[in-house]
C-alpha cells in the first residue's frame, strides 16, 4: 500500500515540477461538434465477409447493421475517424472521413441479370435498427438532418450506395432527413414543363444542394452522374441522369427549405 502512495505523489510530484498550468475557465463560443454528416452505405458482401472487411481489410465504418437478426456493431469509436468515404466532398467540405460517422448496412446490392440490373432490398428489421441508431446519433452530435447523405452523394462518379431502395422519406418521416414537399414538387413541375431551365441552372441548383459539380454550362458525363444520385435518392422509380420538370422541381423545392 505504501508503495502505491508513494507512486502516486511522485506522479503528482512530477507533474506540478513541469510548471504546466492550463485554466479552463474561459470557454469559447466559436466552436461546434467535429461530427457534421452520417454517411449510410451497404455493404455488397454477407454480414461475415463484411465484418472481416471492415475490421481488419483497409476500409471501416463506425457502425454495421447486421441481416438476420438486424444486429448493430459498433466497429469503430466515434471519436476516432473511421476510413468510408474516401475521396469525397458535401457541401464544400472535402474528405469527409475527418467529419462524419460511417454507416454500413448488409445489403448485396444489385446484381446484373440477363434482364437487367436488380436491387436487393432492405429488411424491415435493418431500417428499424437504422432508425434507432440514427436518432441516438443525432441527439448526441447536434447534427443536421440534411446532413443524413447516402455515399453516392458524396462520391457521385464512382458509388451508388445505399442504393434506389433505400426508404429515404421513411427516414425524412422520422426527423432524419429531408424530403420535398408533393404539392410544391407539382406546383413547380407545372411551371418547368413550360419553361424548362438550362444546364447552368441544373449545376447551380445542385452545387447549391451540395453537391460537387463543375459548373459547365454543358450536360457531360459528370453532370449526368450527379443528377442521376439526386434523382436515384428523390425520385429512384427513373434515375437516368437526364434533366427533367419532374427533377428540376425537386431540386427548387428543396433548396427553398434550406
Amino acid at each position: 500500500m505504501k508503495t502505491v502512495i508513494s507512486a502516486f505523489l511522485l506522479v503528482m510530484l512530477a507533474g506540478c515540477a513541469s510548471g504546466l498550468r492550463i485554466d479552463r475557465s474561459h470557454v469559447s463560443a466559436n466552436q461546434d461538434e467535429r461530427i457534421q454528416f452520417v454517411v449510410l452505405h451497404y455493404t455488397n458482401a454477407s454480414l461475415e465477409r463484411s465484418l472481416a472487411l471492415l475490421t481488419h481489410g483497409e476500409v471501416s465504418s463506425h457502425y454495421l447493421i447486421g441481416d438476420g437478426p438486424a444486429t448493430v456493431y459498433q466497429l469503430v469509436d466515434e471519436s476516432k475517424r473511421a476510413w468510408h468515404a474516401g475521396d469525397s466532398q458535401w457541401d464544400g467540405r472535402t474528405w469527409l472521413n475527418s467529419s462524419s460517422i460511417g454507416i454500413e448496412i448488409v445489403n448485396p446490392g444489385f446484381t446484373d441479370t440477363p434482364n437487367g440490373r436488380v436491387w436487393h432490398p432492405y429488411s424491415e428489421a435493418q431500417i428499424q435498427a437504422l432508425i434507432a441508431l440514427l436518432q441516438d446519433i443525432v441527439k448526441r452530435n447536434h447534427i443536421q438532418p440534411r446532413y443524413i447523405i447516402g455515399h453516392s452523394d458524396i462520391a457521385p462518379l464512382r458509388k451508388l450506395d445505399p442504393g434506389p431502395l433505400f426508404p429515404w422519406k421513411r427516414l425524412a418521416d422520422a426527423g432524419l432527413g429531408i424530403w420535398p414537399e408533393a404539392n410544391a414538387v407539382a406546383r413547380q413541375r407545372a411551371y418547368f414543363e413550360v419553361n424548362p431551365p438550362s444546364i447552368t441552372w441544373y449545376q447551380q441548383q445542385l452545387l447549391r444542394f451540395g453537391y460537387s459539380i463543375e459548373q459547365t454550362g454543358e450536360l457531360d458525363v459528370a453532370t449526368r452522374h450527379v443528377l442521376a444520385a439526386f434523382q436515384m435518392r428523390f425520385r429512384p422509380q427513373r434515375f437516368d441522369g437526364m434533366p427533367d420538370a419532374q427533377t428540376a422541381a425537386m431540386l427548387q423545392v428543396l433548396n427553398q427549405k434550406r
